[in-house]
């Protein structure tokens, strides 16, 4: 693949990143879930400040085939942490390691940084290849009740282990929707 080229998003290609979410997860999980992911990363680059977001793409010959969002996740104790959600890859370019590398490229972005701490909530063997690991509820309490508790995944950017987290955790507002948890 000599053509892909990892880089920042642009808020500009909304509607090209959104159709890609749109397009990744109708295919795989039906229209109506491709709709809410599409809703979601709309939400996500319209109603979040620049501060509170990461946003990286992975284009070939110029054209999006992958993204990934990082917003922050707010802890009452102050700690700097970031949810990795969501990814997708145009189904024509799935099974190259194109997440993986954009999980990577975004996460030396975030260490780079300063930040220390990064959670997702999805596929545990996906995202073990990122080093995530799972995490409990009691270790750090999700802003919703989780539909697939072992989905609730961590990564420490600080080298550290993840110790226990003493307060409440909110999402950004794109993420306040219970049922996306």
């Amino acid at each position: 693949m000599p053509t892909l080229k990892l880089s920042t998003f642009n808020p500009n290609h909304r509607k090209e990143i959104r159709q890609l979410f749109f397009r990744t997860f109708s295919a795989s999980e039906g229209e109506s879930e491709g709709r809410i992911l599409g809703t979601l990363v709309d939400d996500l680059i319209t109603g979040t400040a620049a501060e509170d977001l990461y946003g990286f793409v992975a284009t070939d010959n110029e054209q999006i085939i992958g993204c990934i969002f990082f917003s922050r996740m707010i802890f009452t104790n102050g700690l700097q942490a970031f949810l990795l959600s969501p990814v997708a890859v145009d189904t024509v370019f799935q099974g190259k390691g194109i997440g993986q590398k954009l999980i990577n490229f975004g996460i030396n972005r975030l260490r780079e940084d300063g930040i220390s701490l990064v959670v997702t909530y999805g596929d545990p063997v996906f995202y073990s290849k990122a080093g995530f690991k799972s995490i409990s509820e009691q270790k750090i309490k999700p802003p919703y009740e989780l539909s697939q508790p072992e989905g609730w995944l961590g990564l420490s950017l600080s080298g550290k282990e993840i110790s226990r987290v003493v307060g409440t955790l909110s999402c950004v507002e794109a993420f306040k929707n219970s049922s996306l948890w």
